[in-house]
């Protein structure tokens, strides 16, 4: 066995081992291991996270389902390279996040993550397909190639014949299936959705728990932040936060 040192934002580095022959989830396409997470409030400071352990193979689908304040949005923000641990070790398809910085990790969000927001965020005076284009045009795609991936993807989710249409002129669910759009148009490796049904009423929520069913029937790794246990049952796999600590919960949906 050799040692390696985990970088510890905030402290020293400690060692940790690592096997050279890897134990069940090493060569996981997502890790987390002993993720803590803290904010100075005051002359307080104040764990938010408490040693997260938590591993995804690829094309799994889970929820991470949690009360108000009980440190999910913070877990998204890390998972998502929103924001970085103060300690512990983060692996996402290969690449270990912790020693990465500000501009790798943006790379990382711009074209290994797709983003799906609460209210859908799109750009009011653009069209359906000019919002899904968007990231393409970050990442330097040429127009006629992104004008072609953003109206497959606007297919791929019922919405062909809403291309030309502006936020203002489509429903709820349908802003939310464009932002949806959006966030699989460069093709990333983890989806991750916080509170993707909260601004819908149920039957357009659970319209849209469907297509993300479908989508993770074709093979997408999917993580979902939630607090409602209704739409949290939709994943495959679902654990719980409470106070910072991370259990593995139980129970899924038909949907």
């Amino acid at each position: 066995m050799s040692m390696k040192l985990l970088k510890r934002r905030g402290g020293s580095p400690s060692p940790a081992p690592v096997n050279d022959n890897p134990a069940p989830g090493e060569g996981a396409f997502f890790r987390m291991e002993r993720i803590n997470k803290f904010y100075r409030m005051g002359e307080e400071q104040a764990h938010i996270l408490k040693d997260i352990d938590l591993t995804l193979e690829r094309g799994e689908y889970l929820s991470v389902l949690g009360p108000s304040g009980s440190g999910k949005s913070t877990l998204m923000n890390i998972i998502g390279c929103l924001d970085v641990a103060n300690s512990g070790r983060y692996v996402l398809d290969g690449q270990e996040i912790d020693d990465l910085g500000e501009g790798e990790l943006a790379r990382i969000r711009s074209r290994e993550i797709g983003f799906i927001f609460q209210n859908s965020q799109l750009l009011p005076r653009l069209t359906a397909q000019k919002n899904v284009e968007l990231p393409l045009i970050y990442a330097g795609v040429p127009p006629r190639e992104r004008r072609r991936r953003a109206r497959e993807m606007l297919e791929r989710v019922g919405l062909s014949d809403r291309m030309g249409h502006t936020p203002n002129q489509l429903s709820g669910g349908q802003q939310q299936r464009v932002a949806i759009a959006r966030a699989l148009v460069g093709n990333p490796t983890l989806l991750l959705a916080d509170e993707p049904t909260g601004a819908l009423d149920q039957k357009t929520g659970r319209q849209v728990m469907g297509l993300f069913r479908e989508l993770n029937d074709e093979g997408r790794t999917i993580i979902m932040i939630t607090h409602d246990m209704n739409i949290a049952k939709y994943a495959r796999r679902v654990v719980h936060i409470i106070d910072g600590v991370l259990t593995e919960g139980g129970g899924t949906a038909d949907a």
